[in-house]
């Protein structure tokens, strides 16, 4: 899977980002490498789901969009 990333200048200096194919990932890093493994590591974040099993006697079909 290929996202596109918006890097900026941070005031304070750094970096953040922000990924816009996934609502409200983003994530910062005081240097280029840093941000860079903590961009990963945010769409990873975004895009994991935990679903639990619902307790009832039928099967639900669920539908998700990621």
């Amino acid at each position: 899977m290929k996202l596109k990333v918006i890097i900026h200048h941070a005031e304070e200096g750094g970096y953040w980002a922000e990924i816009p194919a996934i609502a409200g990932c983003a994530t910062q890093g005081d240097t280029f490498s840093e941000l860079l493994q903590n961009i990963y590591e945010a769409v990873e974040a975004c895009l994991s789901v935990d679903i639990e099993t619902p307790d009832t006697e039928y099967t639900e079909i669920l539908e998700i969009a990621v």
